[in-house]
């Protein structure tokens, strides 16, 4: 924001009306607003304000910029808090390969156990990563999803109607609004996505379909990490990650259920609509002139908190489409569960403790890791994973688990959210179809 804004008060300029801000050169150049003791913030990891220590409103400043595109900043983001901000030292080659032959081990059983294919026409492949490249890659794999979601805050960070064309302070709010609004997705984007990858074991941490033909993930470090924690043998571990991996990658690598999954991912991404004065009521107080370092402290907290960011912009479509959402992935969560512990009890010797350990793994993630899937248009919980677990072993007691292969096996096939609560009725309505 150093120099003149732009003068040409064009429709889509969005400095018009921002003559104002020239006044913030008495709090000193905006470039130096890096230094999180400038906004009273802890630069400790996982604080809203700072993004897990990344100094939200110095980003955002040299983003607005233009500095650094926002894609680029997002996977910039998202490696600094992946990594900690310390470099990592590369996958030793013979890990990789012990990787690799559990995963052979893992494909074979899946596929008999499922009929689905993890991999088509190859064998399944593994890139096995550190945490850094952990968000580099979900970052990428990720891009449309996050692309519309920044298109769609973006569209519609418009000035109210309501506002008269002579209001200043109105036209002033507007401007920051559509700079802001965007811009603060692509660093919370990025922030979330690093703090998933400081404890995601495998590429599903959250279940959201990857691109189709790349390889599924592995983060090693975060595998290694967990099983001294819980003080686990390594190598069931990594079977277990691996085998959860292979099905994600054999359910994901239906046609129809990617579809489905994806499209619905991506209408939500699609849905945000115009509420502008849901930022303006965010700086509503921000007053940098008489309010000084405390106003920019207030403004760093405001804009840190996903939770006040989301509630702006969320419609009352993508509220309707959550039911169907949340009803598909559970059904596929509790698919993917049964499964498991299908394969894993016979092959893996201490299933049982590893099953229990990963599960509350799962479901321990923090406010701020959450963040994404609600972004996303999930909704996970412990409620949720055992809304699925309690699909699946309705429909095995019903119809064996042969009824519950059905799951997949045609696009009629998937479950509404009223079905996913009563697997009775799921299985009667795909009856009538022979």
């Amino acid at each position: 924001m150093s120099g003149e804004p732009p003068t040409d008060g064009g429709p889509d300029d969005p400095f018009e009306g921002l003559e104002g801000l020239e006044d913030l050169e008495a709090l000193g150049d905006l470039d130096d607003l890096d230094d999180p003791e400038d906004f009273g913030a802890s630069p400790g990891p996982g604080g809203f304000g700072d993004l897990g220590g990344i100094p939200v409103l110095g980003d955002l400043m040299r983003m607005l910029q233009g500095a650094t595109p926002r894609a680029g900043q997002a996977r910039e983001v998202g490696r600094a808090i992946a990594s900690g901000g310390a470099s990592e030292p590369n996958i030793d080659p013979s890990s990789r390969m012990a990787i690799e032959q559990l995963v052979r081990v893992a494909e074979l059983r899946v596929a008999d156990a499922t009929g689905l294919q993890p991999s088509r026409g190859a064998p399944l492949r593994v890139e096995v990563v550190n945490r850094s490249g952990w968000s580099d890659r979900t970052v990428s794999d990720y891009e449309d999803l996050f692309s519309a979601l920044t298109e769609s805050i973006a569209a519609n960070m418009e000035p109210d109607s309501d506002d008269g064309p002579d209001d200043p302070m109105a036209a002033m709010m507007a401007g920051i609004t559509r700079m802001i609004g965007p811009a603060m997705l692509a660093l919370t984007t990025g922030a979330m996505v690093g703090r998933l990858a400081q404890y995601a074991l495998g590429g599903y941490v959250l279940p959201v379909p990857r691109p189709a033909g790349k390889p599924m993930l592995i983060a090693l470090p975060n595998v290694e990490e967990f099983g001294r924690e819980w003080s686990l043998d390594l190598n069931d571990l990594s079977l277990w990650v691996c085998l959860h991996e292979a099905v994600y990658c054999a359910v994901f690598g239906v046609d129809h259920v990617r579809s489905k999954l994806t499209e619905g991912l991506m209408r939500h991404a699609s849905g945000f609509e115009s509420n502008s004065r849901g930022i303006e009521e965010l700086l509503d107080d921000f007053d940098p002139i008489s309010g000084g370092p405390e106003s920019l402290a207030a403004l760093q907290s405001k804009l840190g908190s996903p939770e006040a960011l989301l509630g702006a912009v969320r419609s009352p479509a993508q509220e309707a489409l959550l039911p169907q959402m949340t009803a598909l992935v559970a059904a596929v969560t509790g698919y993917v569960d049964h499964t498991m512990d299908r394969i894993g009890a016979d092959l893996i010797g201490s299933y049982d403790r590893l099953s229990e350990a990963l599960r509350r793994h799962r479901v321990e993630a923090s406010a701020s890791d959450r963040f994404v899937e609600r972004l996303l248009g999930l909704e996970l919980d412990q409620t949720q994973y055992e809304r699925g677990a309690a699909f699946a072993s309705g429909v095995v007691e019903r119809a064996g688990t042969d009824g519950l292969r059905r799951l997949f096996s045609h696009p009629d096939n998937l479950p509404t959210p009223s079905e996913v609560d009563a697997p009775g009725l799921w299985l009667a309505r795909i009856d009538l179809r022979r």
